[in-house]
């Protein structure tokens, strides 16, 4: 049986550790036949990340830290010297000060405001405009990002902001690379319990409310996110662009 991805290049940004979404999708598309190649943000996280790059059979590493466009940029030169062509980005950030996330939205700080979008929202747009062009066949662009952003999720707070702005973003971007053969989705996951959402205080209660409220009964795992990422990447997924795809066992369809 032939495997989704085989013959697509596809380089997934956010790796951190085995637990994390991006991990997950890296994995399920190294099982798929996929091409992979791993970013990294800085010198500190480079040997960790290579070293799960290595388990999944990735070919190649890049430094990229988002809030540096001259990273971006140098990462895009980079792929080009070396002759790739990419089918998938897949982009896994975002960022907040640990503060914004434990007291009243109210009081988010300018500079937290600003971090938030940046990392969380803008760099989508600025990997999308450096990647792109990289795309010589078309492909599938994909982030992730969470029911927060159209509901209010106690404590979720300036991340729900940015993943409003990543949502709407998704459409714009899908519109203008649409004619380029390039597709652009989103994937909505489930509250899952990662290191990164660890930030979000009272992440239990998010949980344990999920898994009571849901239709399905439970919460989401990673894998069941990287098997949409792997739809979405592959060409199952060719008619399917400007889309927020819910991957939370039906907690989103859920009011009182």
């Amino acid at each position: 049986m032939p495997r989704l991805l085989e013959g697509k290049t596809a380089i997934v940004l956010g790796v951190w550790n085995k637990w994390s979404i991006a991990y997950a999708i890296a994995q399920a598309y190294a099982r798929e036949g996929a091409r992979l190649l791993l970013t990294y943000q800085n010198e500190r996280a480079k040997g960790s990340v290579e070293e799960l790059g290595r388990e999944l059979g990735a070919t190649a590493f890049y430094a990229c830290e988002v809030q540096q466009q001259s990273d971006i940029e140098q990462m895009a030169s980079s792929l080009q010297a070396a002759g790739h062509r990419l089918d998938v980005v897949v982009h896994s950030l975002a960022a907040a000060k640990h503060e914004d996330l434990n007291q009243p939205f109210l009081n988010t700080s300018r500079e937290g405001f600003q971090l938030a979008l940046d990392v969380s929202a803008y760099s989508l747009v600025a990997i999308s405009r450096a990647l792109s062009p990289l795309m010589t066949n078309g492909g599938s662009i994909m982030t992730l990002t969470y029911l927060g952003s159209t509901r209010v999720v106690t404590n979720y707070n300036i991340m729900g902001i940015a993943k409003a702005a990543l949502e709407a973003e998704v459409k714009y971007l899908a519109s203008e690379l649409g004619p380029n053969k390039i597709r652009v989705n989103a994937i909505s996951a489930g509250a899952i319990k990662t290191i990164s959402s660890r930030g979000v205080k009272d992440l239990t209660k998010m949980l344990e409310l999920s898994a009571q409220r849901a239709p399905l009964r439970r919460n989401t795992d990673t894998a069941e996110v990287a098997d949409a990422a792997v739809f979405l990447g592959s060409d199952l997924g060719r008619g399917v662009t400007g889309n927020i795809l819910y991957v939370d066992a039906g907690f989103h369809i859920m009011g009182l």
